[in-house]
């Protein structure tokens, strides 16, 4: 027994050594110990935008340092989900860029989803390479925490930009991003920063069998993200006759940093962006902290009084509108339960006599 004592403490005394050497040849920090260096168990994140999707990606928000991509269908809602991401990261005194690729971005529209826009940068790249170059310089600056790129699809290469219509350019995109994205991994995982690509759904020629349909860019975005969200748009959603939104599926199809393949169903309302009052009702409707009796849905206060909330989800929903009171207090207990940050407007309302301050409280639930 103590002979093999004897040979770990040997192996430990080697293993620190050529730790030691490799440093020296190659800089402090090129190479550690797992236990001792790198701590994957308390990741850090910023919030998504939507409560459900959160809980969804299972450590409580999109890990920094990481790639993301969103993809789906048109108008199924990816930049919508993407824009309530900035206006998160915001809220949390953090800086956010938008590299608008489509040239599409809709000003007033991100001021509804409550982004600021006064302190966004945004860049409107002519070229693919020039874009990718400006994602480079942003995540090189170390200070910003959110790069949303909109979209792949329109990172057009500069040869094809200055190339005749007509003229075969196979495969140019994939290589770009492929350089890109080796570039780029190792700068963002060393700043912290998330970048978020959109990216848009092609249909593979000639499938008979399978899923036709595939992202554009090549597949190194596949390999190089930590998450992969598929956006997906499902029932419309009707006042009287008229179409106000859609239910979307929000679908986890890869994650490094927890189990996959979970997903969030949300209401996309025109002009709105994700419904949250929708999102906390149904989220308390799957948690009982609402209960539901035939048609009629009730909630228990914190006294153990039962309120009726009304019959049908949107009578109920429309009282919880009705009473911000009760809505934020189902917010708080969800955000707490599931150990996600917790906006200051909660926090001042529902934690007011704790002795930490709201900067503590936020700074631990963005490691779980």
């Amino acid at each position: 027994m103590a002979k093999n004592d004897s040979k770990d403490t040997n192996k430990d005394e080697l293993l620190e050594k050529l730790v030691k050497e490799l440093e020296k040849n190659h800089g402090t920090g090129s190479v550690m110990i797992m236990g001792k260096g790198l701590d994957n168990s308390n990741i850090s994140v910023v919030p998504s935008g939507c409560l459900s999707l959160d809980i969804a990606l299972g450590v409580g928000g999109y890990p920094r340092g990481r790639i993301v991509e969103i993809y789906g269908n048109e108008s199924s809602g990816k930049t919508t989900l993407a824009l309530h991401s900035l206006a998160e990261v915001q809220k949390l005194n953090g800086i956010v860029a938008f590299v608008d690729a489509e040239h599409a971005l809709d000003v007033e529209y991100a001021k509804k989803l409550g982004v600021d826009v006064d302190k966004l940068i945004v860049s409107q790249p002519d070229y693919g390479e020039q874009a990718l170059e400006i994602v480079d310089s942003l995540i090189r600056s170390n200070i910003v925490d959110l790069i949303v790129v909109d979209s792949v699809a329109a990172l057009v290469p500069k040869a094809e930009i200055e190339g005749a219509m007509g003229d075969s350019h196979m495969g140019l995109q994939a290589r770009l991003m492929s350089q890109a994205l080796r570039k780029l991994a190792g700068s963002i995982s060393k700043s912290k920063s998330i970048v978020i690509f959109i990216n848009q759904v092609r249909m593979k020629i000639g499938v008979v069998y399978g899923n036709p349909e595939t992202t554009t860019g090549g597949i190194a975005l596949k390999f190089y993200s930590t998450i992969r969200v598929e956006v997906r748009k499902g029932n419309a959603i009707r006042e009287g006759k008229d179409q106000i939104g859609n239910e979307t599926t929000l679908k986890i199809v890869k994650n490094k940093v927890a189990p996959p393949f979970k997903q969030a169903n949300v209401d996309m309302i025109f002009g709105r962006g994700i419904a949250k009052e929708n999102d906390i009702f149904n989220l308390a409707v799957e948690e009982d902290l609402i209960q539901r009796k035939g048609a009629w849905f009730s909630y228990i206060n914190e006294n153990g009084e039962e309120i009726s909330l009304g019959q049908g989800k949107t009578n109920s929903i429309s009282y919880l509108m009705e009473n911000p009171d009760i809505l934020n207090y189902l917010e708080y207990t969800i955000r707490k339960k599931h150990n996600l940050i917790i906006p200051d407007y909660l926090i001042e309302k529902f934690e007011s006599n704790s002795s930490k301050s709201k900067k503590e409280k936020n700074e631990e639930v963005q490691k779980n």
